[in-house]
Parts: structure tokens; sequence; C-alpha cells
């Protein structure tokens, strides 16, 4: 399927990106002039094999890598170009989950997720309390402000990873395998979160994932990355009615088809 940008408005979109590593001998070229957008205020998921870009697909958006060609269109501003002042101003349209949750060993949840309205605005102290603890009731986590991330289970630091991404109320939220070391229960518990609170804020969504086909639940568009090509679905039953060999052998091993 051939995705057309014009059909809606596009949070952000690849226009013949390519990004290579390695040297002359040893060159993985993880994109090759790919071409896909992300739909705004949908979910997207991002979803391919080990070492085909996907996370490398993220540090792109952000800014943090640099093609080797191509465009990177945020709200219609090409990342590529930007200096360092501009991309730390790009960023403030973003949340990020990392897979980790990445959260602060040595802060309490409440400071945790105060972090970025400290850092980023000039409230007073008794209004960032007001919304952290806002935060934390709409995400099932009043009672835990005290706690440290040590003090959590797996599920528990993910809803506070997320609550963090959320203070600053972010255009796009990124997430970067959102569920890895979490129990099938629990992953499911936590995807019906992400989309509870997607359609609640109504963001953008950008999901890069392994667990399929669970997370396609979430996807108004899915991106299929494989040896540098990008091929674009809007639902996952038309994954398996690819005609390409790669498309089908990667339905027959992670969709069960």
């Amino acid at each position: 399927m051939t995705y057309s940008a014009a059909a809606e408005a596009t949070a952000i979109e690849f226009v013949r990106v390519s990004k290579t590593f390695g040297d002359r001998e040893r060159r993985h070229r993880v994109l090759n002039e790919v071409n896909w957008a992300v739909p705004k205020g949908k979910t997207t998921v991002i979803a391919g094999g080990s070492g085909q870009g996907k996370s490398v697909t993220l540090k792109l958006i952000l800014g943090l890598l640099k093609p080797d060609s191509g465009q990177i269109l945020v709200d219609g501003e090409d990342v590529v170009k930007m200096g360092q002042s501009q991309l730390r101003q790009l960023r403030t349209k973003f949340g990020v989950l990392f897979q980790g949750a990445a959260l602060f060993d040595s802060l309490t949840v409440f400071e945790n997720i105060a972090l970025p309205l400290r850092e980023r605005t000039k409230l007073k102290e008794a209004e960032i309390r007001a919304k952290v603890m806002a935060t934390l009731a709409t995400l099932e986590l009043a009672g835990h402000e005290e706690k440290y991330p040590a003090q959590l289970s797996g599920g528990m630091k993910k809803r506070v990873g997320l609550a963090r991404a959320l203070q600053l109320k972010p255009e796009i939220v990124l997430f970067d395998e959102p569920t890895t070391g979490l129990d099938p229960l629990m992953t499911l518990e936590i995807y019906s979160l992400f989309q509870r609170m997607q359609r609640q804020l109504g963001y953008t969504a950008v999901i890069v994932s392994h667990d399929i086909p669970k997370v396609f639940e979430l996807a108004d568009r899915i991106v299929l990355i494989n040896k540098g090509e990008a091929d674009v679905f809007s639902e996952a039953s038309e994954i398996i009615k690819s005609d390409k060999p790669h498309i089908r052998d990667f339905a027959e091993k992670t969709m069960g088809i």
C-alpha cells in the first residue's frame, strides 16, 4: 500500500530518507530512500526485525542522528536542517517513554514526574504539586508518590515513565519498546492505558515495538521496516495480503499466518 500524505494532516513525514552505518567495507543500510508519514492525532506503530532501524528512526525524528540524505519533517519543518537551538525548541513538542522507563533511582515517583516541570517551566511549587498529583490520579498511581523506582513493579515503572512524558502536554509522544520485560497480562494493561491516554489527550503517538501482533491493536498506521525498505499499512489485515516475500515471511513468523 502506498500512503498519501495529502489525505490527512501529518505530524511527521519521511521524504526519501536514507541512513547507513559502518565504513565502506562493512556498510549497513538501515533506511534506503524511505517515504512514510505519521498522521496527526493518531497512533503509528513501527515494527520490524532486530537491527532493522526501528529505534534509529526515533533518533532521526528527534534530531539525535542525521540521515545521509532526505527530509524529516515535523509539522512541516525539516529536522535535518536545524541547528542545536532549533532542535532544543523542536524537542519541546515531544514526550518520550524509553525502553526501561529511564527513571532516576534516587528520586521518588513524585520527583521523577515533577522533574520536567521544574526544569522547563516557571511554575510555583504548589502548581507543580497540583499537576503531578492530578497526573498520578489519572494514571492510577495515587498513593505511590513517595516510593522509589526500586519499590515499583515493571508495570508501575511504565506508568510513572508515561506520567513524566506527559507532564509538558506534548504534541507527539514516542514510545521505544514500551513493554519490554512485562508479562503478557501486564502488557495488555499497559496497552489499554496507552490507548486510553492517547484518545483522552489527542497527542500523536509513535510506538516502536517487537511485540507483534498485540501492538497492532493500537495502530491507526503500521510501518514495517526491513532491509532498508519501509512498507505502510492502515491495519494489520493488510499485511497478510501483501505479495512481497519478506512481508509474507514476517507475517508467518510473527502473526501466525
